[in-house]
């Protein structure tokens, strides 16, 4: 396994470009399986995710390629051959769910294996399928698989979710498109990525209303056509890399970010003493004298602070003046990496879902480990702002959501280099 080398203490100023949003990339993807015509995704990020993505659509029959370098997937579903997704795809990654709504609406069944992805808790697919239940499939679990089916077709219908779970909004909203009738999505998520395929979808003739609001509602036509559709940029990439210059000094503008994206977790980082302005290319930000300040985070579904910034600002809050309470409200085992930055010198104090971190002045180079995709680029950023050298193991999480990671910090004045295994 390749490890990530960072000698920290120089200062970053430059441009970083925001590449497209790889969990909204995720959910477009599947919605090839909705049309027999061609769709076409501009500003796609090129990371293992999509590549798994790519594989999985294949294996159903779908023809799937990637132009320009990578930055436009060209799919087409006119001949499935297959409606089963098989365990030694989907274990790669949670988002090969998202293929089971299409293929209920599209064939009329699916067999999908039960997800993997980082190990950061149960996420359970309960939410999926009773979702997916209401519109009148039949699910049973066997063997590992969920085997779906849709006897009499879907049919539109009131769904309510007890949780505003953005897979199972995602999952349900692409099934509803085709479903018989009305379908009311109630407590779905509000996440951008959420609005972003709507966006796709309603190019595709689909007839949506409510994205972006806590009730979706859509009204099921008889086919779907082909679109060309651009991914909306990834507030998530954009958020690590706003946080850069709290650990090194200088000054970063994120190309292509818009505050709109990350607007809770914006209000955080002027809290903690960040300055941030809007160019017109992006976002630009720098750190004003001295360090952070201390800051209270709650993670929550958006529009609140993104769990999936919440290693990264954790890291930043290491070296605050004062101490800062973190809370994670939506996964468990979320707080994997506070044990690697402890070892960096953090003074961190974990009771279930809260971590207590007070500030030290600086954190020292240590050798850590990755033990998820945002844990892997937190532990990147404390070696930004660290004395010495800090070699990040066990990297093959970060190429999931971080394309070109090291050269996008070196080409800002990261000293910072890949090694392989």
């Amino acid at each position: 396994m390749d490890s990530i080398i960072v000698r920290g203490g120089a200062e970053l100023n430059g441009q970083i470009p925001i590449a497209g949003a790889k969990n909204a990339c995720l959910a477009l993807m599947p919605a090839t399986l909705l049309s027999e015509e061609p769709l076409t995704l501009t500003n796609a990020p090129r990371l293992s995710d999509i590549r798994t993505m790519t594989t999985l659509l294949q294996s159903l029959g779908a023809e799937v390629s990637a132009l320009a370098g990578g930055k436009v997937l060209a799919a087409s579903s006119h001949g499935l051959t297959s409606s089963r997704a098989d365990y030694e795809i989907v274990r790669k990654m949670r988002a090969s769910n998202l293929v089971l709504g299409p293929l209920l609406a599209r064939e009329g069944q699916a067999v999908v294996s039960l997800p993997g992805g980082c190990a950061i808790g149960a996420r359970p697919m309960d939410i999926h399928i009773d979702a997916l239940e209401r519109l009148g499939a039949v699910i049973d679990l066997r063997d590992g698989y969920l085997h779906a089916s849709a006897p009499a077709g879907l049919r539109g219908a009131r769904v309510p979710l007890r949780f505003a779970s953005v897979g199972a909004t995602e999952n349900v909203l692409m099934a509803a498109t085709l479903a018989k009738g009305t379908t009311i999505i109630e407590n779905a998520a509000r996440e951008p990525e959420i609005v972003d395929l709507a966006q796709c979808l309603r190019k595709m003739g689909a007839q949506i209303e409510g994205e972006g609001t806590a009730t979706i509602t859509v009204q099921g036509v008889d086919r779907l056509h082909g679109a060309t559709h651009a991914v909306v940029t990834d507030r998530i990439e954009l958020g690590t890399y706003m946080l850069a210059p709290a650990f090194t000094g200088g000054e970063i503008e994120c190309l292509g970010g818009r505050l709109d994206l990350v607007g809770a977790f914006v209000e955080k980082l002027e809290a903690a003493g960040l300055e941030i302005e809007e160019t017109e290319r992006g976002l630009k930000v720098r750190r004003a004298a001295g360090r952070p300040r201390a800051v209270n985070v709650v993670t929550e579904p958006f529009p609140g602070f993104p769990t999936d910034l919440q290693a990264q600002m954790m890291a930043m809050l290491c070296t605050a003046e004062g101490t800062s309470v973190l809370e994670e409200r939506i996964f468990e085992n979320r707080f994997m990496h506070a044990p690697e930055l402890m070892r960096m010198g953090a003074r961190i104090d974990l009771s279930g879902g809260t971590a207590r971190v007070t500030g030290v002045e600086r954190l020292r180079g240590a050798p850590v480990m990755a033990t998820d995709l945002r844990a892997s680029v937190s532990l990147i950023l404390a070696g930004l702002g660290a004395e010495g050298e800090t070699v990040v193991s066990r990297v093959y999480h970060l190429d999931r959501g971080y394309e070109q990671v090291e050269q996008k910090l070196s080409a800002v004045g990261a000293r910072i280099e890949r090694v392989a295994a």
